[in-house]
């Protein structure tokens, strides 16, 4: 089994589609968490506050720069997260068609590294 991340990223057009019918969007939601408890592939969901609120750590320079969110010329936002543990990238995928998501959403599916994948050699040995 491998554990994999489901970002749900979305625009600001996005986020108002999805804000437009909010009740109806959360129950899709709860039942789509309900399933995947059922199928015991869930191991976290969570959906991040609004872009607005949080700030970015930008180490381009010498020092890092910390300014207020959102991220500057980025289009697309991360709005949370579902991580699962599942057999392949393939079933990851699958899971990630079913997500309540509107029209012009994305979805992006990454593997989350193990700590025995850490670079042979490495001062961590092994330790993330």
């Amino acid at each position: 089994m491998s554990k994999y991340l489901l970002i749900m990223r979305g625009t600001d057009e996005t986020n108002a589609a999805m804000m437009a019918d909010i009740d109806e969007m959360m129950a899709t939601t709860r039942q789509f968490i309900e399933d995947m408890m059922k199928a015991e592939v869930l191991i976290a969901a969570e959906g991040l506050d609004d872009p607005g609120q949080g700030v970015v750590v930008d180490f381009s320079g010498e020092a890092p720069l910390v300014t207020d969110g959102p991220y500057g010329e980025t289009r697309e936002l991360f709005g949370g997260y579902f991580m699962l543990d599942v057999a392949t990238k393939q079933e990851a995928v699958e899971w990630a068609k079913r997500v309540p998501a509107v029209r012009g959403s994305k979805i992006e599916v990454r593997r989350v590294a193990e700590a025995d994948e850490v670079p042979p050699g490495s001062e961590s040995n092994g330790q993330i």
